[in-house]
């Protein structure tokens, strides 16, 4: 279902990460309302696999929740990047890896009640090590661990970030012979 339509907008905010919109919009059915709509230029996730299957996490501080997260290196899409350019990147800066092999594993709206960010997960393997690059801000951990301990930290509540759910429990999937479904 399609077929909305923007009556008119006002920019609230415009920042580094986000910009945030209130938009008077026109929905089908002839819904009226005000939508407050984050705008995000996109982002990227890679789920990196070791030859003998384990699986690369990182662990950083993330202020909105107060707490040190669990999740995959991931980032925002820099301007003119693709989206598999971008999962390199963050795959690299994050963790140090280069992967030989990336490929597509979906592509979802990370909260589309409010936001329009699209999310491009990514599979890395032939994985080599080199030094991890993590901007000055950043104090990342990174861990590299089967996926039956990955899959127990979710039952345990150590996982909770929503990209890395999805791209973990895909993985499961992939290895227990279903895969994802194809787009």
């Amino acid at each position: 279902m399609s077929g909305g339509r923007r009556l008119s907008t006002t920019r609230l905010y415009d920042g580094k990460v986000l910009s945030l919109d209130v938009d008077e919009v026109e929905e089908p059915g002839g819904v009226r309302a005000t939508r407050e709509v984050v705008r995000h230029r996109g982002s990227v996730a890679a789920l990196a696999v070791h030859e003998d299957g384990r699986v690369v996490l990182i662990r950083q501080y993330r202020y909105p929740v107060d707490d040190g997260v669990w999740e995959l290196p991931a980032g925002r899409l820099d301007p003119g990047e693709t989206a598999l350019e971008g999962a390199r990147r963050e795959l690299e800066e994050e963790t140090g890896l280069r992967a030989r092999n990336i490929e597509p594993m979906g592509v979802f709206y990370t909260t589309p009640g409010f936001c329009d960010e699209v999310m491009h997960l990514f599979r890395a393997t032939g994985l080599s090590q080199g030094p991890p690059r993590p901007e000055a801000d950043e104090r990342i951990e990174v861990r590299a661990l089967p996926l039956d301990e990955a899959r127990a930290m979710i039952g345990s509540g150590a996982i909770r970030e929503g990209k890395t759910l999805v791209a973990l429990l895909l993985e499961r999937e992939r290895r227990q012979g279903s895969g994802p479904p194809s787009a």
